[in-house]
């Protein structure tokens, strides 16, 4: 690790701190370190040059709409190579929830969220990416050594 040494104004640490509070940082460091990631991680997206990713796709949707089933299917059927497994969640008589797991170059994972959570009856939906290169660094402090395909 290196150390580093910044300047920020009264009010943007202010902010800071009270998001270190909010959030339950230990401190400072751990806080700016993973919102630099963030924000590379972001802008490693806006300009399409960023790699492979693991994301959380979760949505809500009216069962009842005309044919969502069958058009959720047919996406996912579609992009077979990045859905790894779908968890269905009944909320109530209108309502279920998906959560689906997703595995590839990051711009494709987004390009199929994005479809998804655009069909018709599909109430709410968002995607959590985390950056491939983010899941490499456990392995080596676990010894947990195997390869998943």
């Amino acid at each position: 690790m290196q150390r580093v040494t910044i300047t920020l104004d009264d009010d943007l640490m202010a902010e800071l701190d009270r998001m270190i509070e909010e959030r339950g940082y230990q401190n400072r460091s751990e806080a700016i370190r993973d919102f630099a990631r963030a924000g590379m991680q972001q802008a490693a997206q806006d300009s399409g040059k960023a790699g492979d990713c693991v994301a959380a796709l979760v949505y809500v949707y009216d069962h009842a709409a005309r044919d969502l089933s069958s058009r959720l299917v047919n996406n996912f059927h579609d992009h077979h190579n990045l859905s790894l497994a779908t968890l269905h969640v009944h909320l109530d008589n209108d309502n279920c929830m998906e959560i689906t797991a997703l595995k590839g170059r990051t711009a494709d994972v987004q390009h199929l969220a994005d479809h998804v959570i655009a069909e018709r009856g599909v109430r709410y939906g968002r995607v959590m990416i985390i950056p491939a290169d983010s899941t490499r660094s456990s392995r080596r402090r676990s010894g947990h050594e195997h390869e998943h395909e």
